[in-house]
């Protein structure tokens, strides 16, 4: 309300009321804090719309609000007071010095149940009381609701006497009664004889909000919201939080009834009902348990009779009543904005024992790079466990009250209540599981190294014990420790090829088990892991198999089984629930086009209608130093060449026509060749060719390992080489130097016992970025060229891939862990530093930009560094090839039934 219009008020109220100050304002009246200069004590001064109080009328009003004074109930905010001055409509309440419900939801989202049915319980008996006395609030809601020491008081009776008292006339004005999200459809539909089931239908939708954090129908417009409560399907509270018992679900669905004869005829019978473990009403809707929860102390109190009359039977029942079905329910596992779990293959994933926390990476809310969170089943709201800044691996305890997490400086652990962090070893090592009798077993060294040992630490910390020799075990990944501890579960081999392995800890032999990887044993008597049936695509999509299991002799019974099928990562809880992500594209989407996008993330087709069947995402595209054209690999009726695209929409051409599949296509620093990957025989070799066209491909350089991926550094004489041996072998990734017709064998450049990958030369060729896994993660790094012991530098901050030199040479680009592509500022002159890093946009779903950390040439920049080149998977109208929808998390209850169901044992 405008100066002016405030000290019109207080002028008209002068000797009565001292007005201070606004504290609010509704669809209905504005609300200020004014001193009763009677009584010397603050009040909440309520004045009408104008709009408002010209349809209803002085006199009408007066008349009307008297019923309103008369309402005497410990849960009803009184009337003080009410009047017509200078044209001002206005009523006074006493002023609650506290928040409203709205206020606190807002803050915390959700109530524990038992509070939520006190609540309620009690703003049913004073509707109950209001209703008996011929009083329809017409608009609860929680702004409504003031909170005095823990009780709930029913505030603007007095409003909805006022607009009951204008009727039809009120719509006239294009004014509504009631507030959209929790109208009840006889409002919704525009009907002015309203009675105690709307008020019923009100609070059925409060209740519902306290439990679940939202109202029951949501829509992103008044109009969305109006169309689903009149249409909209029944909802069900504890569908969505698991710990609501079903009496109270039961209530809740009664109450938000369509038809008003079909809810309660009294807000005291919803009372009833929620003090009333038996209540049951309608249909259950899927996925209500018969264990979903017991709380509220009046519940308890019957419950409690219940008991002790059954104990005398208990033993007779329990014999004679059979065994419940347990229903497979599953949800699409929706977390707020900036909380998801990390959109990347593998990311670390972790549930309790019992299920009911789920321990995850998700990006750092307040810096670069990913943290821990924790997401509680019967919460909304994750929250991020502090101190676990680019932690991976997580690992719950028995009892779900701690995680252990791998940190580069070692294993720590956290309890989800606080309190100190515990190092249970100071050097690099991953947990891999924590068992029953108090131990954390850790495997030491960096992922991916050979000869790593598995130790077991007590989990208050102690001294480590060796458990096995990792010593000429190659590589060998620990997942799993089976019943017992005397055998665990574990993974030997490359990516694609690796192979589950039984491990005898007492004797150290090393049983293969079946293809896959990531193993776990489930109580039920199952192992599971994950299996890429198909790498053809190029999609990270594997497939959950299952298959019986003897934990005593280490052995699969039976044979396995695909459960699920696409998804990217999982994790299982003893107790049979299940999360999993899907992967982020289909596996038969294989079309693709470029597209511009600015540094602000705008992006562009680069030549609208024109596709291309890329076959393998991880196959690489580079544009020529002058940005007219653009060197790719298409495939065409299975054959897999070199193409070159005249830039934007001029043709394509063919480069190279071979029956060996070719990847991998640079073009050289004068812009003149292209060289490319061929496959020849067993290994990968290095050719080279005329860009116009002219002449044959020739060989560049093979190399004994077999290349990845190869370029020429910019004074166009060191040929770039990244190498690996086997599909996806970590610790096969090494980057390589060579002088083609100087150099008989290759010089390594970065050649650890970690994987790097990625290389990428700067513009003036002094400085060589990369990626490489040694903290634990991939992170971006800088070394001089060709020397590279001169000094290495780390670019990226908790977690870097693919790194792209600015033809400036003063920025490095980068995908982040958060999936971003940040802009590093650097120098390099004397000496190379980092001064800023900033994220451009986020890189959308699709997009194809590596993220296992070795490939380059999957993203471009122009040479005045304010476009990039992506590819991204489209659909194709003559084939309806797609892209699946973006990625998403599923949470399976009682996923064990499917296992016995499918996999048997």
């Amino acid at each position: 309300m405008s100066d002016d219009v405030l000290t019109r008020l207080s002028s008209a109220l002068e000797g009565r009321y001292a007005v201070e100050r606004k504290l609010g304002e509704g669809g209905m009246a504005t609300v200020y804090l004014a001193d009763d200069l009677k009584h010397e004590r603050k009040v909440a001064l309520k004045v009408l719309k104008p709009e408002l109080a010209a349809v209803v009328g002085a006199d009408r009003f007066l008349a009307e609000i008297k019923t309103t004074a008369n309402l005497q109930h410990p849960h009803i905010l009184g009337l003080h007071d009410s009047g017509e001055a200078d044209g001002f409509l206005y009523y006074v309440m006493p002023y609650v010095d506290g928040e409203s419900l709205r206020e606190r939801l807002d803050r915390e989202r959700q109530l524990p149940v038992e509070e939520a049915v006190r609540l309620t319980t009690d703003l049913a008996e004073a509707l109950d009381y209001a209703h008996r006395q011929g009083v329809i609030h017409r608009d609860i809601k929680p702004a409504n609701i003031l909170m005095h020491e823990g009780r709930p008081l029913i505030a603007d009776f007095g409003i909805a006497l006022a607009v009951g008292a204008a009727g039809g006339r009120l719509t006239e004005t294009g004014l509504s009664v009631g507030t959209p999200y929790y109208m009840s459809p006889e409002q919704a539909t525009g009907d002015q004889q309203v009675g105690p089931a709307t008020d019923i239908y009100a609070l059925g939708c409060v209740l519902y909000e306290m439990l679940v954090g939202d109202p029951p129908y949501v829509g992103s417009t008044a109009q969305a919201v109006l169309g689903k409560i009149i249409q909209g399907e029944t909802v069900s509270a504890t569908a969505v939080r698991q710990s609501v018992p079903r009496h109270v679900d039961a209530a809740i669905r009664k109450a938000l009834e369509k038809l008003p004869a079909d809810r309660f005829a009294h807000a005291q019978e919803l009372a009833t009902a929620l003090a009333d473990p038996g209540f049951r009403h309608g249909v259950e809707p899927a996925g209500i348990g018969a264990g979903a929860g017991q709380w509220t102390s009046v519940a308890k109190v019957s419950s409690g009779l219940a008991i002790v009359f059954a104990a005398g039977f208990g033993w007779a029942l329990a014999r004679a009543a059979p065994e419940m079905p347990r229903p497979v329910e599953r949800f699409a596992a929706p977390f707020l904005e900036g909380q998801a779990p990390l959109n990347a293959l593998f990311a670390s994933l972790a549930l309790s024992p019992d299920g009911s926390i789920l321990v995850y990476q998700a990006p750092n809310p307040e810096a670069e790079g990913v943290q821990l969170w924790a997401r509680r089943w019967d919460d909304l709201e994750a929250v991020p466990l502090r101190g676990t800044e680019g932690a991976a691996q997580p690992v719950v305890s028995p009892d779900g009250n701690a995680v252990a997490f791998a940190q580069p400086d070692g294993v720590k652990t956290l309890s989800f209540d606080g309190g100190p962090i515990g190092t249970l070893i100071s050097e690099e090592a991953q947990p891999v599981d924590w068992t029953e009798d108090g131990y954390v077993y850790v495997q030491v060294g960096p992922p991916g190294a050979p000869n790593r040992d598995l130790l077991r630490i007590p989990s208050a910390g102690g001294t480590p014990e060796v458990l096995f020799e990792g010593e000429g075990s190659s590589v060998l990944a620990f997942t799993d420790v089976l019943p017992g501890g005397r055998k665990a579960l574990g993974r030997t081999g490359t990516l694609g090829g690796s192979e589950i392995v039984t491990v005898d800890l007492d004797s150290g032999r090393v049983d293969p088990l079946t293809p896959g990887l990531f193993a776990r044993y489930v109580p039920s008597g199952h192992v599971v892991f994950l299996l890429w049936p198909d790498r053809s695509s190029g999609t990270p999509s594997f497939s959950l198999m299952a298959a019986p299991f003897d934990p005593e002799a280490g052995a699969m019974t039976g044979p396995a089984v695909p459960v699920v099928e696409g998804t990217q990562g999982y994790a299982i809880s003893d107790s049979g629930k299940l999360f999993y992500r899907t992967a982020p594209l289909a596996a038969r989407t294989r079309l693709r086009e470029f597209v511009w996008a600015s540094r602000s993330g705008d992006f562009t087709p680069v030549h609208p209608g024109w596709t291309f069947d890329e076959g393998n995402v991880n196959s690489g595209w580079s544009l020529s130093p002058d940005g007219t054209h653009l060197a790719l690999r298409q495939r065409v009726d299975g054959q897999d060449d070199i193409w070159i695209k005249e830039l934007d929409d001029g043709p394509l051409s063919r480069l190279t026509i071979s029956e060996e599949e070719e990847r991998f296509p640079r073009w050289t620093p004068d812009g003149q060749r292209v060289t490319f990957i061929r496959r020849t025989g067993a290994g990968w070799d290095i050719y080279s060719r005329n860009a116009n066209g002219t002449g044959q491909a020739e060989l560049v350089y093979s190399p004994e390992r077999g290349a990845a991926n190869a370029f020429f550094a910019p004074d166009g004489e060191w040929l770039i080489v990244r190498t690996i041996t086997g599909s996806g072998q970590s610790t096969g990734r090494d980057i390589m130097a060579v002088r083609p017709g100087v150099d008989s064998v290759a010089r390594p450049l970065l050649a650890e016992a970690y994987g790097e990958g990625a290389p990428a030369l700067s513009p003036d060729g002094r400085w060589i970025a990369y990626n490489s896994d040694e903290t634990g993660r991939y992170e971006v790094f800088v070394r001089p060229f060709p020397e590279v012991e001169g000094g290495k530098w780390q670019v990226s901050a908790q977690g870097g891939v693919a790194p792209l030199w600015a033809y400036s040479g003063r920025e490095l680009f980068y995908r982040n862990a958060n999936g971003d592509l940040v802009a590093a500022q650097v120098e390099t002159d004397p000496s190379f530093r980092v001064v800023e890093r900033r994220a451009l946009f986020a890189i959308p779903s699709g997009m194809s930009v590596d993220e296992a950390g070795y490939i380059s040439g999957l993203y471009d920049v122009t040479r005045d560094d304010q476009r990039f080149l992506f590819a991204r998977a489209v659909v194709d109208e003559t084939t309806q090839r797609v892209p699946a929808s973006a990625p998403r998390t599923i949470l399976v209850n009682n996923f064990d039934v499917i296992l016995r169901e499918r996999a048997g044992g």
